[in-house]
């Protein structure tokens, strides 16, 4: 459904310049076992005292940390290091070994025990620990079985530590070494030095470069098979984030070259390889030959076969479409205009109808009189939208519930913690008969795809949104291509109506669809430009018209002014803005609690916006409880505890 010619490499690394750490472990103050997330103390080399957090799975009271990672300033605990990647060592005195085993990570092993065994074997301990647990049973309490016991427990923490040392010593990432021992176990580190491009698959989550780092720095050929196939793979995800479905297989063979520096004929063998072995999908698109992730010709197959099906089902409704129209009218004290009619007409006889127009050509009140024409019908109708924001401005404007896909597919983390895994699909679909999907247009081809799997057969199905948006983040352009294809029943809208036209936003907006320039010979209303030399002077002025000029003037309250700027960094980035913001909408005043988080502070009475989607968080809102918050979700902070 998407390609550009355009091949956008990877991003820049975070600028953040990392610092070292070494010392010894003498705390564990913190453990989640399932992601490995660590608070340990420890005394530095200098004899200091400090902090880690991190990811530092199976640390213990003993052992040696050698740490990468910044230095933090924690509200309500101090100074703290936060680790980005760690060595950790094995104990290496008769003091630290018997530190280690007292600390109660052996099973079976406390302070009596652990004095027992350094006695007896001194720094020779976690030798025989590991190797020769046989011997243990010289002392007093430790039976075969036992000793059997305490050095499988042993030599699973060994274990781990030892990849996490070896992973550490290439700049690899922690969490990493988590999910390959969670995954692999004992056989880790064989599977990594066997092949390290394991860590870019799905279920680990590592990038193409650490693989890369890591494969070449052990000697692994430039021209591998299974680093050529890594760097392919690599291509295609990359560009997915990028927005395309599939790339020319020629394209994809040339990029490839350029990113790895191997000779177009290997990259073109590991393709075809790939192909025939189905892990990339070959497919002849308008004498194309294009290249998918197979994730992503499923969810594009899957799409275009479904939405053909439902586009030519018709329902043969008895039932008269001006006298439900007239009804409408009277009922609301409205007139609809005749494009408005053709979208309730083609609701009414068809199971997928598409509706599209700019702002101001009554997209919303058309929705409106289509949730009410359903519900006349008996059937029950569902309200959905792929962003917080769009799923609480269209339940405000229809004053019926309306929910993000998200929670309405009930999604949930996989174990890498990246992607969501859809509890509704076609095995436990949806309840509800027709569906309303607002912002459609944002919608990429996986969450499409996962919608229609969990839609009901026989369910209606309302697609609305404006086609000249940018299209989705995510791979696809589902919105306008199912519009482009002409297969599906589409009522565009196009006349602005009266309390519209006069608005300069609505005007400029269908100014620049015709491929006109925006009007600002009167710069007046709600639309007006302002120039400013220089960025001081420029958030200045933000401030004061969000603070003063745009509340008194023009009597908009401030939780509804939003400020948009087209980066994060510098003197006109988020960062900056909302710092200047938060200075004179919010100061910071006796009594108003506030907590730093790193160089943020939040404050009582700062508006927030959720900037990643958590699936699992519980939250209560009065009496409604639910699961999940989403990328852009915004909200006022009512308390700090």
């Amino acid at each position: 459904m998407s390609y550009d010619d355009s091949n956008a490499r990877e991003p820049a690394a975070d600028e953040t310049e990392e610092e070292e750490l070494s010392g010894t472990i003498d705390a564990v103050i913190y453990r989640n076992e399932e992601n490995g997330y660590t608070v340990l103390g420890i005394t530095d080399d200098s004899g200091q005292r400090q902090t880690v957090t991190g990811v530092i799975p199976a640390a213990a009271v003993g052992e040696s940390l050698i740490a990468y990672g910044t230095w933090t300033e924690h509200n309500s605990y101090g100074k703290q290091f936060k680790v980005e990647s760690a060595q950790v060592l094995a104990p290496d005195t008769t003091q630290a070994i018997y530190a280690y085993l007292a600390s109660g990570e052996i099973k079976g092993v406390g302070p009596a025990t652990a004095s027992l065994i350094v006695n007896k074997f001194g720094d020779k301990s976690l030798s025989v620990l590991e190797n020769n647990p046989e011997k243990l049973t010289v002392i007093t309490g430790i039976s075969e079985r036992k000793a059997l016991q305490m050095s499988e427990c042993y030599k699973r923490q060994s274990g781990i530590r030892r990849l996490m040392e070896f992973m550490c010593s290439f700049g690899i990432r922690s969490v990493l070494a988590v999910r390959m021992y969670k995954y692999y176990g004992a056989e880790a580190n064989s599977v990594l030095r066997n092949n390290p491009y394991v860590l870019t698959a799905a279920h680990i989550g590592g990038t193409f470069d650490e693989a890369d780092r890591l494969a070449l720095e052990i000697g692994v050929e430039a021209d591998s098979p299974n680093r050529v196939g890594a760097a392919v793979v690599f291509e295609l995800q990359h560009n997915a984030g990028n927005g395309h479905c599939f790339i020319p297989q020629d394209r994809l063979i040339s990029a490839t070259a350029q990113l790895i520096e191997v000779p177009e004929d290997v990259i073109a063998d590991s393709v075809a390889k790939l192909i025939e072995s189905h892990e990339l999908i070959q497919e002849n698109i308008n004498q194309v030959s294009a290249c998918y992730l197979p994730e992503l010709y499923e969810a594009e197959t899957y799409t275009a076969q479904r939405i053909a099906r439902m586009a030519r089902h018709r329902y043969d409704e008895h039932i008269s479409t001006e006298k439900l129209i007239a009804s409408l009218e009277q009922e609301y004290g409205i007139h609809y205009a005749e494009q408005q009619k053709l979208t309730l007409a083609s609701a009414l006889q068809n199971q997928l109808t598409v509706i599209t127009g700019g702002p101001g050509t009554g997209k919303t009140t058309s929705v409106k009189a289509i949730v009410a024409m359903f519900e006349r019908m008996g059937l029950d109708v569902v309200l959905a939208a792929p962003t917080g924001r769009a799923a609480k401005r269209m339940q405000e404007l229809t004053g019926r519930e309306a929910v993000t896909i998200h929670r309405l597919l009930e999604a949930k983390f996989d174990d890498s913690g990246d992607r969501a895994i859809f509890s509704k699909n076609a095995q436990d679909p949806l309840e509800g008969d027709a569906f309303i999907l607002d912002e459609s247009s944002m919608v990429d081809i996986l969450m499409m795809s996962a919608f229609l799997k969990a839609l009901p057969p026989d369910a209606r199905l309302i697609m609305v949104g404006d086609a000249d948006q940018l299209p989705s983040v995510g791979p696809g352009k589902v919105f306008s291509s199912v519009i482009g294809s002409k297969a599906v029943p589409t009522v565009r809208l196009t006349e602005i109506f009266r309390q519209k036209s006069e608005s300069y936003i609505v005007r400029n907006a269908h100014l620049i669809n015709e491929g006109e320039h925006p009007d600002f010979s009167q710069n007046k209303g709600d639309c007006f430009r302002m120039r400013r030399t220089d960025a001081a002077s420029a958030v200045s002025t933000v401030a004061e018209l969000v603070s003063t000029r745009l509340p008194d003037r023009m009597h908009i309250p401030v939780p509804d002014i939003q400020v948009l700027t087209p980066t994060r960094k510098g003197e006109m980035g988020t960062a900056a803005l909302n710092k200047k913001l938060q200075e004179v909408l919010n100061p910071k005043a006796n009594g108003k609690k506030e907590k730093n988080y790193g160089d943020v502070v939040f404050r009582v009475g700062d508006r927030v916006m959720q900037i990643r989607n958590n699936y699992d968080i519980l939250w209560v809102s009065g009496e409604t409880t639910g699961t999940g918050i989403y990328n852009g979700d915004v909200g006022m902070l009512t308390d700090i505890d």
